[in-house]
Parts: structure tokens; sequence; C-alpha cells
């Protein structure tokens, strides 16, 4: 059985990783799930959060995907999120006011729409300031 598993991450933007990993840990819709060589393949969707690549002798990897979807195959785990940053590349201080932004909006919420999308980017503004704290307590 091989050693690692190769990991694709791509978002609509740009490819952000894309290399060997000895596991990846990611927020699939039911629960956090952790792949590594040899994994059963499947499908799922994942969560606001972080995923974790974890490298062969090397720091994991934290990356923030905003939502996606999640594939397991024989050789290949494909993250193919909806929008995806390294965990360096997160701006703490537009997170806190993205946190902000939504928090008002839900207590002078108009309508059940702006409400639902309010409660969305609470969600990923919260995932965001999770990653960067992980990344900061790692040093």
């Amino acid at each position: 059985m091989a050693s690692t598993i190769h990991v694709d991450i791509v978002s609509a933007e740009a490819e952000i990783f894309s290399g060997e990993a000895e596991m990846l840990i990611a927020s699939a819709e039911m629960g956090d799930v952790g792949i590594a060589p040899g994994h059963a393949p499947f499908i799922s969707r994942i969560r606001p959060g972080e995923v974790t690549i974890r490298l062969a002798g090397q720091s994991d990897e934290l990356i923030y995907v905003s939502g996606g979807v999640l594939e397991v195959q024989p050789h290949v785990v494909t993250v193919l999120a909806d929008t995806a940053v390294r965990a360096a590349d997160l701006d703490e201080a537009e997170a806190i006011r993205a946190k902000e932004r939504a928090e008002e909006l839900l207590q002078d919420r108009q309508a059940d729409i702006e409400y639902a999308e309010a409660q969305a980017e609470l969600a990923e503004a919260v995932a965001q300031l999770q990653v960067i704290h992980k990344r900061k307590r790692r040093g």
C-alpha cells in the first residue's frame, strides 16, 4: 500500500494545491473525515472551514474552503471548492469585518432570503477566523 495519496485542491479562481500527502482532513457534510492512502472511494459536500493536508516530514498545510465537493478515488483526493485560500493568505481584519456585517444583518433582517444569506456569510467568516487562529497557534 502506498504511503501517500495525490491531493488536488482547486477553486473557480485557481489551483491551490497539487501534490502528495500522507492524509487529508476536511469538514464533510456529515462530519470531519480523514482520508489516507487506500481509503474507500466516496463523494461528499464539504462545509466552510479548513482542509488540512498532512505532508510527509513537513508542517501541515492549512487551507480555508467556503464549501464545495470532496471526491475520493483510489489514488487521488480532489477538493472542488467554491472558494479556497491558503491559511497564510487569509486577512483576519477582513474576516472580522465580514463577521460583524453578518451579525448586523441577522439582527436587522428584512426578509428570509437576506437572513439565509447573512447566516451563510457568518458561517464563512467564523470558519475563516478559526483557520486563522489555528494557524497562529501552530506558529
